[in-house]
């Protein structure tokens, strides 16, 4: 089977990750998959270190129409049976590449945001257009099908929801995996050291990128451990990641009277040791979720995590259930579950392979490869 994916952006992030790693899958599987995309982005150089086979795409253009035609151009070649894009952007120039092709491959969508397509059109005709539309947990599927509401939310984006129309027979759910090689339990000592914890310190600690105009959750983080940082004295509040609400939250810190006690650390690119150099995950995302594997990372290596019961949040927690949810922006309820995780005994090793183990078995990286691979050949048997 000759399979070509879309993805104008890999420049990072969860979407280009599931992306590159699910071209590597499918081709460990026989499938012939080849990535289409812009050069000299950070997951562009992923997939060629992974041996990805991958098509160039130029500038885009006016409407994309540059990336367009070459996609086009790339089908042809390929004579390819299927194409599959994935970022919402690309879920057009997806479908137009596959027509202007002139080699009819099936297409395949996927939708990585827990809210459907913003335009009316892309709601009323989408489903229409494409053979298959994958959701990444099954909050997102029921967002694409009976839409969600919560008029009364302080975040505009999670107020309206509306679903799609069409033929929702289409849309089938594949959770994201996770590498569950890298992902395990070991001794993070040395990374620990380098952010300046002690053996004694408890790190509870945010991890993901913080972009305005409201992070992951970033704020309130810092807002709750300075209602409980007395309660906890051993305990240290770290933020891990990058984005450009730096100078904010380092503000942040200063108001709260945290120095010592909470800063951001150097942004870090083995995740896994970041992982295992904390004690317990926090993850108190305010705005939308689809599947954060994020959550599945900190599982997969023994780690507790506190999380906002919001979205596609749950779903990912339960394939562990270790730590707890907590009401979005409750800010007096996340400091109580800060100080409660923190006053737990850590984890046995014994506990800690069990939990990696449990992830392993269903969230893997294969997982999502074989479902993927699967659906492609149901759709090209038809």
């Amino acid at each position: 089977m000759r399979v070509l994916h879309l993805n104008s952006l890999l420049t990072g992030g969860g979407t280009d990750d599931q992306c590159v790693k699910l071209c590597h899958g499918l081709r460990q599987m026989g499938v012939e998959a080849t990535l289409a995309g812009p050069d000299g982005r950070e997951f562009s150089r992923v997939a060629r270190q992974l041996e990805v086979p991958f098509h160039v795409t130029p500038p885009e253009g006016p409407l994309k129409f540059r990336f367009i035609l070459s996609a086009a151009k790339a089908i042809r070649r390929l004579n390819a049976q299927l194409v599959h894009g994935h970022h919402g952007r690309d879920l057009w120039p997806t479908i137009l590449a596959a027509r202007l092709s002139g080699r009819k491959p099936k297409i395949v969508l996927t939708r990585h945001l827990a809210k459907s397509p913003s335009s009316w059109f892309s709601r009323s005709f989408l489903l229409g257009q494409c053979d298959a539309l994958i959701a990444v947990s099954q909050f997102v599927a029921q967002v694409l099908r009976e839409g969600f509401y919560e008029p009364n939310s302080s975040v505009e984006e999670r107020r309206s929801r509306p679903p799609l129309k069409g033929d929702f027979s289409k849309i089938r759910v594949i959770h994201g995996g996770i590498d569950t090689e890298r992902f395990r339990p070991f001794d993070a000592s040395a990374q620990r050291k380098a952010w300046g914890l002690t053996p004694n310190d408890f790190a509870l600690a945010m991890i993901g990128g913080y972009d305005l105009p409201r992070g992951k959750g970033q704020r309130g983080f810092l807002a709750a451990a300075s209602k409980v940082s007395e309660k906890i004295p051993h305990a240290r509040f770290l933020i891990v990641g990058r984005g450009n609400m730096k100078d904010i939250l380092q503000a942040d810190i200063e108001k709260l009277q945290l120095k010592g006690r909470a800063w951001l650390t150097e942004y870090c690119r083995d995740m896994p040791a970041a992982m295992n150099a904390i004690d317990c995950l926090v993850h108190p995302q305010i705005a939308t979720e689809a599947f954060p594997s994020v959550v599945l990372e900190a599982l997969a290596c023994g780690k507790p995590v506190i999380a906002s019961a919001l979205d596609g949040i749950p779903e990912a927690f339960a394939a562990g259930n270790v730590g707890q949810l907590v009401k979005p922006e409750a800010i007096n309820e996340l400091g109580a579950a800060l100080v409660d995780w923190a006053r737990r005994p850590a984890l046995t090793s014994q506990e800690r392979s069990a939990l990696h183990e449990k992830i392993a078995e269903g969230y893997s990286l294969i997982a999502p490869v074989r479902k993927a691979a699967e659906l492609y050949h149901e759709l090209c048997d038809d």
